[in-house]
C-alpha cells in the first residue's frame, strides 16, 4: 500500500490502525474476517476518491478488544471513528464479513452513506445456499478456497510462514470465532435490510467456494433495486481476481 498514509487513533479505548490515499469524496472499505489478502487493489480507486481503509479492531494492526462480541459493537466503533474523522456522508465499500458490516451499518445509519458496494457480503441465513463453516476448515486449507485460481493468492502467502504470520492468523480467527461462534446467523439482520433506501451494488465470484453466488439473488430479495454482478472465473476474493470487478466499484460509486 504505497499511496497510502498510516494513521493510529484511540476509539473509545481501542488502539485503531487507518490507511488513507486520495483526493475527492470519501470511500470507506471494510476488509473481512482476514487481512492477509491485502488492500493493494484499493489503489485503483485513489485516483477519483480518497480511500480509508481501517483495520477493524481484532484483526491487522488493530488492537483487540475482547468485549466486542457482536457486529452491533462494531457499528458503533465505527460510529465513534468516522466522527474523529469528520466523515460525515461517504461511500461505503464492504467485503465478505466487512459486507455483513456495511449492511448493518446501512441500515441503522443510513442517512451517513451516499452509495453502497457489498463483495461477497457474509450475514444472511440462506439454506438453499448456505455459507461454508470457515471455523471448521483447517486453516491452511482456507487460502485455497479464497479463489478460483490458486496463484492469485499465492503471492500473498509467505513462503515459510514464521510465528508472527501464524499468531496472527490464530488471532484473527479467534475474533470471527467470538464473533460468529458463540452467536452463529442473526434473523434480526435480514428483517432490517429493506430500510437500505442508497444505491446498492453487490459483486460476487461465480465461483464462490465460502459464500455461494446463489445468495446473490437472496439478497435482491431484501434490496430489490440492487445492481447485482457476478463474474465468471473469480472465487470469493472476485476482486482480486478480476479487477475490473475494482473498475465496476469506481464507476458505481462515482
Amino acid at each position: 500500500m504505497s499511496k497510502f498514509e498510516r494513521q493510529t487513533l484511540t476509539v473509545d479505548g481501542v488502539k485503531t490502525v487507518v490507511h488513507t490515499a486520495g483526493q475527492g469524496e470519501p470511500l470507506v472499505f471494510f476488509h473481512g474476517a482476514g487481512t492477509v489478502d491485502g488492500f493493494d487493489f484499493a489503489e485503483r480507486w485513489t485516483d477519483r476518491f480518497r480511500v480509508i481503509v481501517p483495520y477493524h479492531p481484532g484483526f491487522g494492526e488493530s488492537d483487540d478488544d475482547p468485549s466486542f462480541t457482536t457486529m452491533h459493537d462494531y457499528v458503533m466503533h465505527y460510529l465513534e471513528l468516522f466522527d474523529m474523522l469528520r466523515l460525515d456522508r461517504f461511500n461505503l465499500v464492504g467485503l465478505s464479513m466487512g459486507g455483513y458490516l456495511a449492511a448493518k451499518f446501512a441500515s441503522e445509519h443510513g442517512h451517513r452513506v451516499k452509495k453502497l458496494t457489498l463483495i461477497a457480503p457474509a450475514g444472511l441465513i440462506d439454506p438453499k445456499n448456505p455459507m461454508l463453516d470457515i471455523l471448521a476448515v483447517p486453516g491452511e486449507a482456507v487460502p485455497g478456497l479464497l479463489v478460483s485460481d490458486f496463484e492469485v493468492i499465492k503471492k500473498k502467502l509467505p513462503e515459510k510462514p514464521d510465528l508472527d504470520f501464524m499468531g496472527d492468523r490464530y488471532r484473527e480467527a479467534t475474533t470471527v470465532a467470538r464473533l460468529f461462534w458463540e452467536h452463529p446467523g442473526d434473523p434480526k439482520f435480514m428483517r432490517y435490510l429493506h430500510r437500505i433506501k442508497v444505491p446498492t451494488q453487490i459483486i460476487w465470484g461465480e465461483e464462490d467456494k465460502i459464500i455461494p453466488a446463489g445468495q446473490a439473488e437472496t439478497w435482491r430479495k431484501f434490496i430489490p433495486n440492487a445492481d447485482i454482478q457476478v463474474y465468471k472465473g473469480a472465487g470469493h476474493l472476485v476482486h482480486l481476481e478480476r479487477p475490473e470487478a475494482v473498475d465496476a466499484v469506481a464507476r458505481f460509486m462515482g
